[in-house]
């Protein structure tokens, strides 16, 4: 009775079947196509009108040729993702039919799938006034991206070319930097998982996510961050005074034992920064999902990403000057084991003793060492010690090949990679010197006398001059305490050869010198995107501002003979307890080389006097 009482199924009722539409067309009789056309086009479509197109579609693929492309591309628009799951498995089984039989279509089909990667945006109108245009927030979003990865799965099943054709259609569609934190992070979602199923296209889309990660990070200097987050907090504390002055001292009372936690406080108040911090977070949890299943470490995984990031590295990130956060990627997986590591400093290595690289690859990759070294808290002293040993003997290889040359003076064009490897060593040891020495003084001074410092400090290429003065200062009072080199006398004379440059501006006239001839940046300055700063953080070295006994104690210089079993709060890595930290008083100096803006984060300029 139930079947006897139940509609017959629908079918296409414009003179016959859709073949025989299909074939009228050929014949040109247009008039059951445009009708035909026009059915599918309608907004509002049923469930049951679908299915029964699609049926017949899936029948007729073999009569959807070249010639009726504009019909496919009426089909590959239907609103097919947010209709029931009959809709959703007939789809997909019209999509395998089409691609298998008319590859001609599977480019549409893919920029179709791709074309679903971000959220829907929908449009507010009021008075035939656009008054917002937004990402829509539908609960069911995942699921639909779950459906799209799952077009493009069978897809890629039905044509195995499909990976070469979706490329190019994945560098279309990437959204530009100024949409929506929401589409940006869907977008590279997507094509995130999408490596999971095509490996093959895993490099080239890492690939264009950190080129598109690089093009944010350098559009947003840290000086530019923190001053948007200085600004942000100032005009949070005037409106939270505001407002506290608008409640009795009860009231606020109540207020101070039931703080709520603001949801903005993660937010980065640069939009191009929230847009990073995202962005970087979502790399590194991918980073972090692939090399581990079941929460343990997977070593093959591992080696092969390693493989990628690093490609990706040499050829996006090392040509790039003064990127802040993006590389940091490196320092993530490298943290994973110890032999990532140091397979990371071996090929930075190579990168800076080859003479056939360009100079300002090789300078580069001997900052990225320095900052490297003095950064991971996962590098042990005695991989630190190793680096040191081989940097330091090619400082001295260098010298004996210059001293008997004609290039034998100071000139950063000529010997940037040399002056980079210097700064790397002498940053490295500000940072490390405190380990070096740590357990067995006598021990750590002997190897710190080995290194030879005075001979590379006092050759004529003259490295103090060309490094940064904060990293000079500090290389110097160190290195002068434990009576390794004594420094002060070159950096009187170089500071005695800089000469000034005056400019005139509307405040006066303004003397300047050149403070960074090398152009050199730390690359692992500090990390300052508030979300995705978590995960880099409990591996990260900070730099400790040196307090007042500190500095006291670096003028002191250790006596001969000190007992390895000394007391010795600096030795022993322990920061004094102190009233706080007391800023040094600028000199004549300082005032006029201080540390370039990239240098943010390092040690401050510190110019510790010493003794008449």
């Amino acid at each position: 009775d139930e079947f006897i009482s139940s509609p017959p199924r629908k079918t296409v009722r414009f003179g016959g079947t859709l073949t025989e539409i299909l074939l009228k067309y050929e014949k040109g009789d247009t008039t059951d196509f445009e009708l035909l056309k026009h059915q599918l086009s309608d907004p509002d479509i049923k469930d049951a009108q679908i299915i029964n197109w699609l049926h017949e579609f899936r029948a007729s693929v073999a009569y959807l040729t070249k010639e009726l492309g504009q019909l496919v591309n009426i089909l590959l628009k239907l609103p097919w993702l947010r209709r029931s799951r009959e809709v959703v498995e007939e789809y997909l089984g019209f999509l395998g039919n089409l691609v298998s039989a008319q590859t001609v279509h599977l480019r549409p089909c893919l920029r179709m799938i791709v074309a679903h990667f971000v959220p829907p945006r929908i449009t507010i109108r009021e008075d035939d006034v656009d008054i917002s245009d937004s990402d829509d927030d539908d609960e069911n979003i995942s699921a639909n991206f779950d459906t799209c990865h799952r077009a493009l799965q069978t897809v890629a099943r039905y044509v195995p070319s499909t990976p070469q054709f979706l490329m190019p259609i994945l560098v279309e569609f990437f959204p530009f930097i100024n949409k929506s934190e929401r589409t940006l992070e869907c977008y590279v979602h997507n094509l995130l998982r999408v490596t999971v199923y095509l490996p093959t296209l895993r490099l080239q889309i890492l690939e264009l996510i950190i080129e598109k990660l690089l093009k944010l990070d350098v559009s947003t200097p840290q000086q530019d961050i923190e001053d948007a987050e200085e600004t942000a907090n100032n005009c949070a504390s005037e409106e939270k005074s505001t407002e506290e002055g608008l409640f009795d001292m009860e009231e606020d009372e109540d207020r101070k034992g039931n703080k709520a936690v603001s949801p903005n406080v993660e937010r980065m108040a640069h939009p191009l920064a929230e847009r990073l911090d995202i962005l970087m977070t979502i790399l590194f949890s991918y980073i972090r999902d692939v090399c581990h299943v079941d929460g343990k470490l997977d070593i093959s995984n591992t080696k092969d990403l390693y493989r990628d990031l690093v490609s990706v590295f040499d050829k996006l990130i090392l040509p790039t000057h003064a990127s802040c956060h993006v590389q940091y990627f490196m320092f993530y997986i490298c943290s994973f084991k110890l032999g990532l590591a140091e397979a990371f400093l071996d090929h930075l290595w190579k990168k800076l003793q080859d003479p056939n690289n360009p100079s300002v690859i090789r300078q580069t990759a001997g900052s990225y060492i320095g900052s490297f070294l003095a950064r991971a808290k996962f590098i042990p002293i005695v991989t630190v010690k190793a680096c040191l040993d081989l940097l330091v003997n090619w400082l001295h290889k260098y010298i004996d090949n210059q001293d008997k040359g004609a290039n034998a003076y100071c000139d950063v064009a000529l010997h940037g990679p040399f002056y980079s490897t210097c700064q790397a060593v002498f940053y490295t040891l500000i940072f490390r010197h405190k380990q070096l020495l740590d357990g067995n003084l006598r021990k750590g001074l002997s190897y710190l006398q080995s290194l030879n410092f005075e001979r590379i400090v006092m050759c004529q290429l003259n490295p103090l001059k060309i490094c940064i003065p904060s990293v000079v200062n500090l290389f110097a009072a160190i290195t002068r305490k434990y009576q390794l080199v004594f420094c002060y006398t070159i950096i009187e004379r170089n500071n005695r050869q800089f000469i000034p440059v005056v400019r005139s501006g509307t405040g006066g006239d303004l003397v300047q010198t050149c403070t960074n001839p090398l152009d050199s940046f730390f690359p692992f300055d500090p990390y300052i995107l508030k979300r995705s700063k978590k995960t880099i953080d409990p591996m990260y070295q900070f730099w400790e501002e040196l307090s007042a006994e500190d500095l006291e104690d670096l003028k002191k210089p250790i006596k001969k003979g000190t007992s390895e079993d000394e007391d010795d709060d600096f030795l022993k890595g322990e920061t004094p307890q102190n009233d706080g930290v007391v800023e040094i008083a600028p000199n004549s100096y300082e005032s006029n080389t201080r540390s370039p803006v990239s240098s943010i984060g390092s040690p401050a300029d510190c110019y510790v006097p010493y003794p008449l």
